[in-house]
Formats: C-alpha cells, structure tokens, sequence
C-alpha cells in the first residue's frame, strides 16, 4: 500500500526521470552562454526541453511535466531574451519559488493544508480529513516543508542573481532543484502514510464498538420489540 503511494507521488512530477530531465536545460545553457553568446544558448536550451518533449512522447511517458518543463524553459528564454542577460534565464524560477512557497504557507494559515488538499482531491478521501487533529497537523508539517523548500530556494537564487554570479545561479537551481523536493516529496509520504495509519486505526475501533450502522440496527429492533 505505502509502495504503490511513493510511486504514485513520483508519478505526480514525471518520475526520477522527469526530475533529472528537468536540470538538462541548464547544464546546457549556461556553458554555451560561455563559450558563445546568449542568442545561442537559449536556442540551446529551448533545443533540449523540445528533444525531452518529443522523446517523451515517442516512449509513451508522462507528458505533463515535459510539456510544464519546456514551457518554464521558453517562458525562461524569453526573459533572458528582453532583458539581454544570462541571468534573466532564472527570474522566472526565483518568483515563481516565491509565489509557490506563499501559496504553501498561507494554506497552512487559512488551515487548508496543500498537501491534504492536493492528495485528497487527487486520490479521493472517504473521511472528513480536516476534522481530524491529527490528519491536519500531520499534512501542515509536511506543507511547511515544501514552503521551507521554496523560500529557501527563492533567498539563495534571489542573492545571486543580485550579485550577478550566473554560474553559480545554476548550481543553485540543480542543487536545490530535485535533492530538496526529494526531501519534501519524502515529509509527503510520511504524512500521508501517518494519516492513513490513523484512519484505519479508526476504522478498526468502529468495528470492534459495533459501528454506527449496527448501533442504529440495534436501536431500532429494540424499538420495534420492547419486550426483547
């Protein structure tokens, strides 16, 4: 059970594969921005993101995070391109960072926990889940990791792109690219695997009480038979 939902969580994001597929872009770019120019290096990068595309499609695999993954990179390539610079390339990324990781953690505020949110309206629930203390508490804390994930990559990146230090914006973006959402995706499968732990322990107090069905069955032939 808890294997096929660590699978299903990867699945969500291409795989291992889609996660590795997503660097190839930029270790492209940046060294063809050094040694030729920015024009060429986005038509670089562009090039890769169609190639993974189509070769995505041609082996039948997950489509969304490859068409996802190339329009990030054009809509990257374009505001390199009207800004004139190679770390232009990363703006996108950085704010984006920044809107996912408040959208993250206002939902933890409001207590609309995403990752409850997003698994339960994915998977569907047969339990009201945000009235449960646990379940909540258990989705919040792995909520706020993928909000600590996306601060911590919009601070760094946010600094070097300042300091204007494109090569190691790069190793910032693969660095804190797919290793942090593996540590996030792992705070995602504990919370779910505690949440459903709790439900069945639930479920199993329910059928040793009697459950509310057999409780109402009882109820009612006792109303029916007063003598009984």
């Amino acid at each position: 059970m808890t294997e096929e939902k660590q699978e299903s969580l990867l699945e969500q994001i291409g795989g291992v594969s889609g996660l590795v597929y997503s660097s190839l872009p930029i270790l492209v770019f940046v060294p063809v921005n050094a040694i030729w120019d920015l024009k060429v290096a986005l038509y670089a990068a562009l090039g890769v993101a169609a190639a993974i595309l189509i070769w995505r499609i041609a082996v039948g695999g997950k489509l969304a995070p490859a068409i996802s993954g190339f329009i990030g990179v054009g809509i990257s390539a374009y505001i390199a391109h009207r800004t004139g610079s190679a770390k232009g390339y990363f703006l996108f990324g950085i704010y984006t960072s920044l809107a996912y990781g408040g959208v993250f953690l206002l939902s933890v505020l409001v207590r609309w926990p995403l990752v409850g949110v997003i698994w339960n309206g994915i998977n569907g629930s047969a339990r009201a889940w945000r009235k449960e203390r646990v379940a909540v508490r258990a989705y919040d804390l792995a909520t706020l990791c993928w909000a600590l994930v996306f601060g911590a990559r919009y601070l760094v990146q946010s600094s070097l792109y300042e300091a204007d230090s494109t090569g190691w914006l790069a190793v910032a973006r693969i660095a804190m690219g797919w290793p942090l959402a593996a540590v996030a995706m792992l705070a995602t499968f504990l919370a779910i695997r505690r949440v459903d732990r709790y439900f069945r322990a639930l479920d199993e107090k329910e059928q040793l009480d009697g459950g509310p069905g057999d409780q109402l069955d009882s109820t009612d032939s006792a109303g029916a038979n007063p003598s009984a």
